[in-house]
C-alpha cells in the first residue's frame, strides 16, 4: 500500500497543498446535470475562500474563454486580482501555462476541482498522479454531464490511486485543530456562508451562548 494515502501523513497540509480550479464557466454550467448547480457554485466558492484563509496557492484557469465565458464571478470574486489562465488544450496539464505555476510551488498535494469531472478533471489529475503528485479531486465542486459520468469518473481516478474529498473535509484537515486560533476565525464566516445545514447550527449556537449570557434572541 501507498505510504503517502494511511497514516497521519496522508492528511492534507495547508503547506504542502496546491490548489487548481477548472472551468467554472457559464458554458460548462449549461450541461451540467450531476449535480444542483447551485450546490457546486457554492461548494467551489467555499473551498476558494478556504484555499485563501490558509494562504494556499490557488491557480484559476479556463478554456476558450471568449465562446465559453468568464469565470464565475462569485469565484473570481474570492481571487478579483488573479487573471485565470486561458487554454485551448481540454487537458489543463498539458498546458505548461499551468503545470509550471503548480511546480514553482513546490507543493505536491494537489488538489483538484472543475467541469466537468469525466473531462477536464479526470485528464489532469490522472497525469498528475502518474508524474508523482498526491492528487486529491474535490467530488462536490466538480459537476459532470450526468449523474453516471460524474460516478464514474471518480471510480477510475480512484483506480488510479486519486483520493476523492468534498470541500469541508478539506478545510478541516487545514484546520486540524481549532486551538490554531487564526484559521479559525477566518473559517467561521465561510462555515456560515457556505456550510449549509452546519453554518446554520453554528449560528444557531452562537445565539443561544448570547442568550444565556443575557443577550437576549
Amino acid at each position: 500500500m501507498n505510504a503517502n494515502k494511511t497514516g497521519l501523513k496522508a492528511l492534507l497540509r495547508p503547506e504542502d497543498s496546491v490548489v487548481v480550479l477548472i472551468d467554472h464557466q457559464p458554458f460548462q454550467f449549461t450541461n451540467l446535470n450531476s449535480h444542483d448547480p447551485t450546490m457546486i457554485v457554492n461548494n467551489t466558492v467555499g473551498l476558494a475562500k478556504a484555499a485563501k484563509a490558509f494562504n494556499v496557492p490557488t491557480i484559476l484557469t479556463t478554456v476558450i474563454e471568449e465562446r465559453g465565458g468568464f469565470l464565475l464571478k462569485q469565484l473570481q470574486d474570492v481571487f478579483p486580482e488573479q487573471k485565470p489562465i486561458n487554454r485551448t488544450l481540454i487537458n489543463t496539464w498539458e498546458d505548461p501555462n499551468v503545470t509550471n505555476v503548480v511546480k514553482k510551488t513546490g507543493r505536491k498535494q494537489l488538489i483538484i476541482a472543475g467541469l466537468w469531472t469525466e473531462v477536464c478533471v479526470a485528464m489532469p489529475a490522472i497525469q498528475a498522479a502518474g508524474e508523482g503528485y498526491e492528487v486529491f479531486v474535490v467530488t462536490d465542486a466538480c459537476g459532470a454531464v450526468s449523474k453516471e459520468a460524474h460516478d464514474m469518473a471518480i471510480r477510475r481516478m480512484v483506480q488510479a490511486g486519486i483520493v476523492p474529498i468534498n470541500w469541508i473535509a478539506v478545510m478541516s484537515e487545514w484546520q486540524r485543530d481549532w486551538a490554531r486560533e487564526k484559521t479559525a476565525a477566518a473559517l467561521i464566516p465561510i462555515l456560515i456562508d457556505h456550510g449549509g445545514a452546519s453554518g446554520v447550527a453554528y449560528a444557531w449556537e452562537i445565539q443561544l451562548l448570547g442568550a444565556a449570557q443575557g443577550d437576549g434572541v
